[in-house]
Parts: structure tokens; C-alpha cells; sequence
């Protein structure tokens, strides 16, 4: 009967767990809309690429290809939706169409296969700055010098890529190392503290890094290569990319494309053109009525019309301390979710892997070991890849924005359940053998004897390796960003790479310690709150 009655037990569980299953995935069934039918238009962008998108000190992205895309939208009555992602993952993104497309000053050039793209509209050129006593005057004196560039960046291309030049090559190969860094903004920190000798990066941001800065750094005037800018686009979505184009072509027409341009101070990069009739692909640029379209204003009177637009483009962000605080404070709470529920999820979770780890059937130990292994082998960053992305690669389901909040909790959660399931492991069979036998004798059942006798002594033996996950937790709610989950130290590093400066880092930083203090205190509490021999 008893045998029954669990059996019934099972059935009811995992039915349970198909039916929670379904649930969460069949919101994720649509798939992204075509321009006729678009409502939302959601633009992949490095919240850490000034001047074409960041974080201005009101806490708002903002940026010269945002300005554009906000017009676009306001045209075509679109919701516009601002999504900053982690620039390595930008084709995944668009693949699994959770941005309608790349619009963050993004390089056309050995890409022309890879995208959809709009016509260009930046002719932008890799430059280096370095300091101004470096000695350093043309690109030949870069020999033996150590060239820091983002990673997957126009300047990584134009100096390594296939399509690179040989002049460029020859560089590349006369340079006593080339790094890479994830953002300019810890590109330019590292030539300024004098960990390298240069920096090779895009001229509208080079010009933008240098505001402020122009006694101490300086730029090269011979260039590394010339490029375009486009909006990238998923392969074969050609609907939606005509219309962007077009609304573009109205906006070059009437003047508001010229008038963004002179508020960003980019007049000498801008290259939209009405004369381009072809896109790379060989497609007709899509003609426009200018028989609809208002008068444009006359060049002198528009330039005019717009000086405080331009002296707001020009301004350098500034952000008090105070301020900091406060646009931290969303990613604080961020954290702080990705940190309880983890610790919610992990830690009953790990208990039951153990228990299958130590389990009579070798199939169910081996089963516990394999997904153990791959846990602790592999890193948490692929695990948050693979979670987050497995749903469109394997399933072809399209998942909404909110799925990555799920996906990160699930992929910590996994995650560390491995790390305790080992660590409550350790602690239960540190236990002497004669405790579960004495307990036998004495007439306890085996779920007695471990949760009245040898649970709260594991418990005390595995409070100190406990608190060193915790706390490694803690700090590594950093990787949500992996898969655009923005959290606290993300957004710390959007205001960094916005002010150049070092101050919201460290501001984290102390965010952090003072959290895991609090989370060791409590734990040494807990610790000496059980120890029973004192």
C-alpha cells in the first residue's frame, strides 16, 4: 500500500513539473514581428560607447544612434525599447530575435555577409590616441609598443582580421603586444596609469574620451583604416531594414537627420545620403514622396535653431556622488534578487543532489557525479549561455526580455546546488558510522536518524565552506550581464565608461564588501549560535 501511495506521490510531481513547464514556456512561443506588424522596436546597443549610446547622469541611455532611433520610431509610431547588451553576445541576441537590430555605431566592413544592413550613414576611421609625452607621432612608432583594442572590435579587424591590410598586418606584427579589453573606458585607464602605450578605437570615440583631457592625451593624425557605419539587421529581414531606411531618407530630407548630427558635434562623420540607391545586398534603397514630407529648413537656420540641442550633445555627463548612488540603486536590487533566490533555490537543491550522490543505486550516483562534473568544469558564464539560449538553438521558442531574469536564477541555481551538494556531502559523511548505527538500535527510521541526528551536526561542520560560496555568490551576480541581465557592478561600469571616470567602480566595490560583511557576520553568528562543546 505504501509502495502504492508513493508511486501516486511521483505521478502527481512530475506532472506537476510538466504542467509548472509548460507554463513557463509557452509564453516564449511568438516570434519576433515584421515591420507591418511591429509595436515594438528594440534596439541592441553597448550602454558603454559614447557618444552613440550611454548612460547620462539622469540615469536615461542616450546617444547619437538612440536620438535616431527615437525619431525612427516616433515616425512609424513604434514603441521604441533601449537594450543594452553584452557586445559578445550581439549575434544571439539578434538571432533569437530579442533585439529587432544592431544600432550602436556598428562597422559594416568585413561584416557584409553577416547582416542585413541599412545603407551607411557614419564614414567612421580607427585612430590611436596615446599620451602626449610618448614619443609616440606616427603609426611606424608603435614598433615594440604595447597597443591595447576592444575586444571584437573595428580596430581588432582592420589590424588582425582577414580582410586587413598588409600595411596594417605589418603593424600588428611589429607591436611588442596587442590586449584587448571589454570597453574604452578601461582601455584609456590603462594607458593612462601607463600599462600600455596606445589604444587603438573609432574616431567619434576617441574624440569623445579626449574632451577634457587634451593637455595630457593626444591623437595620432595618421588614421589605422577607413570603415562605414550601418544598422545591422538579422540576415533576410529586408522589411524591416526598407523601413528604417526610409524613414531615415525622410529625416535626411526635412533636416532632423542633420540636426542629431550637429547636436553630437559629428558633422565631419555623418555620410547619409539621398544619391545611394543600392544597399550592399544589391536590394533598391526604397524611394520617398518628398511631395509628403515638410519643406526642409534652410542649413544656416536649422544649425542656429539647434545651439542648446548642441550644447547639450557637447557637455561632458557629470554625476555626483549622490547621483551615483541612486542610479545604482535599480542594479543594487538586481543583485540583491539574483543573490536570495539563488541561495532560495541552490541550497534545497544541492541537499537533494547529495542525497542522490549517496544514493544505494550506482545509476542515480553516476547520474549525480556526471551532473556535478559538468557544474563545477564548466564555467557559470556558458551555463548562463546555454540556459538562456538553448530554448531558440535546440526548441526554435523565441523568448521574451523577462526570460533572462529566469534564466539567470536557473543558471545560478544549478550552479551552486552542485557546489553544496558537494560541500553537504563532505559534512554528512564526516559523521562516525556508529551514530546511524546506535540510532538503528534505538528504533529511529533512516529520515529520523537524519534529520534529528546527523542533519543539524552537518549543518555545523559545513557553515564555514558555506560562507565562502556565499560569498563568492555574491560577487559573482556580476556575470548576469553575460546574457544582458543588468545588474549593479553593469551599471557601474555604463556610468564609468559615461563620466571616464573610476569613481562608480569603486563605489560598487564598497557596495560589495560591505554586503559580504554583513553575509559573514550573520554566518559567524550562526556559527557560534551552534557550537554546542562551548
Amino acid at each position: 500500500m505504501k509502495a502504492n501511495e508513493k508511486k501516486q506521490r511521483m505521478r502527481f510531481l512530475m506532472t506537476g513539473l510538466l504542467f509548472l513547464w509548460a507554463a513557463v514556456l509557452l509564453p516564449f512561443g511568438a516570434q519576433p514581428l515584421k515591420a507591418a506588424e511591429q509595436q515594438e522596436f528594440i534596439v541592441g546597443f553597448d550602454a558603454e560607447f559614447p557618444p552613440y549610446g550611454y548612460m547620462d547622469e539622469d540615469g536615461n541611455y542616450v546617444g547619437f544612434d538612440l536620438d535616431l532611433a527615437e525619431e525612427v520610431c516616433k515616425r512609424n509610431n513604434w514603441k521604441l525599447v533601449k537594450r543594452p547588451i553584452s557586445w559578445d553576445a550581439k549575434d544571439s541576441e539578434l538571432d533569437t530575435g530579442a533585439i529587432s537590430c544592431i544600432w550602436n555605431g556598428f562597422t559594416m566592413n568585413g561584416r557584409e555577409k553577416d547582416y542585413t544592413w541599412s545603407t551607411p550613414y557614419v564614414d567612421n576611421s580607427q585612430v590611436v590616441i596615446t599620451k602626449k609625452d610618448s614619443g609616440i607621432t606616427k603609426l611606424s612608432d608603435l614598433k615594440d609598443k604595447i597597443l591595447v583594442v576592444q575586444n571584437d572590435s573595428s580596430a581588432l579587424a582592420a589590424l588582425t582580421g582577414e580582410d586587413a591590410t598588409k600595411e596594417n598586418k605589418a603593424l600588428a606584427a611589429s607591436l611588442k603586444e596587442l590586449q584587448q579589453v571589454g570597453d574604452y573606458n578601461a582601455a584609456v585607464m590603462n594607458l593612462e596609469s601607463g600599462m600600455v602605450d596606445a589604444i587603438g578605437m573609432d574616431i567619434g570615440v576617441a574624440a569623445y574620451q579626449l574632451k577634457g583631457k587634451e593637455d595630457t592625451l593626444v591623437m595620432l593624425e595618421e588614421h589605422i583604416s577607413s570603415e562605414e557605419y550601418g544598422i545591422g539587421f538579422k540576415k533576410g529581414n529586408k522589411e524591416l531594414r526598407d523601413q528604417v531606411q526610409k524613414t531615415l531618407l525622410e529625416m535626411l530630407y526635412d533636416g532632423a537627420f542633420d540636426t542629431i548630427v550637429k547636436k553630437w558635434g559629428l558633422e565631419d562623420s555623418a555620410s547619409l545620403s539621398l544619391e545611394d540607391k543600392t544597399y550592399i545586398d544589391g536590394g533598391a534603397v526604397p524611394a520617398i514622396d518628398t511631395s509628403k514630407l515638410a519643406t526642409p529648413a534652410p542649413k544656416e537656420a536649422a544649425a542656429s535653431g539647434e545651439s542648446d540641442a548642441e550644447e547639450a550633445g557637447n557637455n561632458n555627463t557629470s554625476f555626483t556622488f549622490t547621483g551615483i548612488l541612486k542610479k545604482l540603486g535599480g542594479g543594487m536590487l538586481a543583485t540583491l534578487a539574483i543573490f536570495l533566490l539563488t541561495i532560495l533555490f541552490s541550497m534545497p537543491l544541492g541537499l537533494g543532489i547529495a542525497a542522490v550522490r549517496m544514493s544505494r543505486f550506482k545509476i542515480l550516483q553516476w547520474i549525480a557525479r556526471i551532473y556535478i562534473s559538468i557544474m563545477r568544469g564548466t564555467p557559470l558564464m556558458l551555463q548562463l549561455f546555454v540556459i538562456f539560449y538553448a530554448p531558440y538553438y535546440v526548441f526554435g521558442i523565441s523568448t521574451p526580455y523577462s526570460y533572462r531574469f529566469y534564466a539567470v536564477i536557473i543558471g545560478f541555481s544549478l550552479n551552486y546546488a552542485a557546489y553544496f551538494a558537494e560541500i553537504y556531502r563532505s559534512g554528512i559523511q564526516s559523521i562516525p558510522v556508529g551514530q546511524r548505527e546506535a540510532a538503528t538500535i534505538m528504533g529511529y527510521s533512516r529520515r529520523q536518524t537524519f534529520f534529528r541526528i546527523l542533519f543539524p551536526q552537518m549543518v555545523k561542520r559545513v557553515l564555514p565552506p558555506v560562507t565562502n560560496e556565499v560569498i563568492t555568490l555574491v560577487k559573482d551576480t556580476s556575470l548576469a550581464f553575460a546574457i544582458a541581465y543588468t545588474e549593479m557592478f553593469t551599471i557601474a561600469r555604463q556610468i564609468s565608461a559615461a563620466e571616464r571616470s573610476l569613481m562608480p567602480l569603486f563605489i560598487a566595490g564598497v557596495f560589495y564588501y560591505i554586503f559580504n560583511f554583513v553575509v559573514a557576520f550573520v554566518m559567524e553568528k550562526i556559527e557560534k549560535r551552534l557550537d554546542y562543546y562551548r
